[in-house]
């Protein structure tokens, strides 16, 4: 059955499910009603492999910023639900990703402890019908709920889709890396004992 979860949350904004699992093979399905938000969690299910659903409805006659920042939320609860107890997982996960000219440097810490921090700065205001600060509200609200540490380096800007795409893609790698068992781990990789 592998390591998955299923988390819902319903708001006056939001209404939104999201079932994931961490040993997947990278199937991406449903959708936030966003198309190039979509297209960023299909490449994060995709190069992650992990399995992802999604079911949004949101107040987009508003704008979309609920909806992506509440979609951030649920799918990091759905992470941190997932990961379970973080045995024999190697915690931290890091990569430098290209995509294009771009260039962006993601790193995670599976540490119980939420922090978030990116030098990310978009050259457009919006990515089809997705405003580019929403990113940066999307990832903050993934840490936050996973409890994670989650820091970007764009270390060669450029077009913004690429910039998104590669955050995304830098994200699920980094992801997976944490979340991958290692056999010389018995216990949580902590000289505290826990995490």
């Amino acid at each position: 059955m592998g390591r998955q979860a299923e988390v819902i949350r319903n708001t006056k904004e939001t209404q939104i499910r999201v079932k994931l699992a961490l040993d997947g093979t990278g199937v991406f399905q449903g959708g936030t009603g966003i198309g190039f938000f979509d297209h960023m969690l299909e490449g994060f299910a995709r190069h992650g492999l992990f399995d992802l659903e999604v079911e949004v409805r949101g107040d987009l006659h508003v704008d979309c910023h609920h909806t992506v920042e509440d979609t951030g939320i649920v799918l990091g609860q759905a992470i941190r639900e997932a990961v379970g107890d973080k045995k024999g997982i190697r915690r931290y996960g890091s990569i430098i990703l290209p995509m294009d000219e771009v260039l962006v440097l993601c790193a995670v810490d599976l540490c119980g402890r939420p922090y978030y921090r990116s030098d990310a700065e978009f050259p457009v205001e919006r990515i089809g019908e997705m405003d580019t600060e929403t990113i940066r509200e999307f990832f903050y609200a993934v840490s936050y709920a996973a409890a994670m540490n989650l820091h970007f380096k764009m270390l060669d800007a450029g077009n913004g889709h690429h910039m998104a795409e590669g955050m995304f893609k830098a994200f699920a790698k980094a992801l997976d890396g944490a979340v991958t068992f290692d056999e010389r781990i018995t216990d949580v990789l902590s000289t505290k004992g826990t995490i």
